[in-house]
């Protein structure tokens, strides 16, 4: 009101002036509005682009997971248009092209994910691609190397361990290989290809540990290939130092280094135990076992090892004393070594192990129920 007073008492040509400032002025007061409303309405288009590219990035997921790896990088290339950086294209990206076999793609798409997104929680995967991918390419020190750096940013990822550990063991570094499968199956104790390393790569060297490595995994995996490889390797085990002659006759058959007391005192020796299995197994056709099925067999033989474990797990030490031995003992102590066997025995589709199957399911319940819950020393 001021403003517009003063301008009533000067001369037009003065008021002329003014109004060509206020003009200027208007336009200088919008100039500034856009300028900050601008970075408004970018960030919201760029949220908006983000939102779609992510929602291209999870189409392209489940092309993936369909097998339809090139429809599913089409999928990435469109999300990297509208946002050049985002992390779940290029991780996506690098596990598609790591998938097809096209390894230096992955590699880099791999390293882009690392230098834009620095510290991302997400790049723990991309990581473990990386190094596939290197490992694909023959390029298995420099995978290992890989793996190494992400452990240091990602120390408690299981992942990267057990990656590690495939690597090492394609080297021949097996004791490398083998605490690092240790470290990942203690990380995440749910993770049945952890269990599976181990129990191959402790296959005809310890074969307690192997044992209850395989056994870990089928309470994990009772289903598809894998279960009925590693269902068959625990029967060979169980069966290790047994043969039966033409005429059926059984002879145990003891290495030396399981009568050698010198090592007796050693970390991660079942050497007593192993005794104990092949003796008990000798038994399967003593007359009355011999009209036993396999998985009733195995039961027997079973929970009598788990009670060997509870008699003597004051004189084990080492990993596998320390990290299985305690999960089977409870199993024991709890009843669920038959339910355990039957689940175990899945895989071998026999009549007797699929009635009994569609017979128990709260007892199957029960036993998974258990076994989730399970306090595992994880390190």
């Amino acid at each position: 009101m001021i403003k517009i007073r003063r301008l009533l008492f000067i001369s037009p040509e003065k008021k002329q002036s003014i109004l060509a400032g206020q003009v200027i002025t208007t336009k200088r007061v919008c100039r500034m509005l856009l300028l900050f409303l601008f970075p408004l309405f970018s960030r919201s288009a760029f949220a908006q682009q983000k939102e779609i590219a992510d929602g291209l990035v999870q189409a392209g997921v489940i092309l993936q997971d369909a097998g339809q790896a090139d429809s599913a990088i089409a999928k990435y290339r469109q999300a990297l248009e509208l946002d050049k950086d985002n992390l779940l294209a290029l991780e996506e990206m690098s596990y598609s092209f790591l998938s097809a076999g096209k390894y230096d793609e992955s590699i880099g798409y791999a390293k882009a994910a690392i230098r834009t997104h620095p510290g991302d929680p997400e790049l723990q995967t991309v990581y473990v691609s990386y190094g596939n991918a290197l490992d694909g390419l023959g390029k298995t020190e420099k995978a290992i190397a890989i793996y190494n750096e992400g452990i240091k940013r990602f120390p408690v990822y299981y992942l990267l361990y057990f990656n590690r550990g495939i690597s090492q063991n394609t080297l021949h570094k097996t004791d490398e290989a083998e605490r690092s499968f240790q470290k990942s199956v203690s990380l995440n104790p749910d993770h049945p290809g952890s269990h599976h390393a181990i129990g191959h790569l402790l296959f005809n060297k310890n074969n307690i540990p192997a044992l209850l490595a395989f056994c870990r995994f089928l309470a994990l995996e009772p289903a598809g290939r894998r279960a009925a490889d590693n269902l068959e390797n625990i029967q060979k085990l169980i069966r290790a130092h047994v043969t039966k002659s033409p005429e059926d006759r059984i002879s145990v058959n003891i290495s030396p280094d399981l009568l050698d007391t010198k090592k007796t005192n050693q970390q991660n020796n079942f050497s007593s135990a192993e005794l104990m299995l092949a003796l008990s197994s000798a038994m399967d056709n003593d007359s009355s076992n011999i009209n036993k099925t396999a998985v009733e067999k195995f039961i027997r033989k079973f929970s009598a090892l788990c009670a060997y474990f509870k008699e003597t797990e004051k004189n084990g030490y080492g990993f596998y004393w320390d990290f299985y031995v305690p999960y089977f003992i409870e199993m024991n102590e709890k009843g669920l070594v038959e339910t355990f066997a039957y689940i175990a025995f899945s895989s071998s589709k026999t009549p007797e192990v699929k009635e009994w199957m569609d017979a128990h399911q709260t007892e199957i319940d029960h036993f998974h129920t258990w076994s989730k819950g399970f306090p595992w020393r994880i390190n």
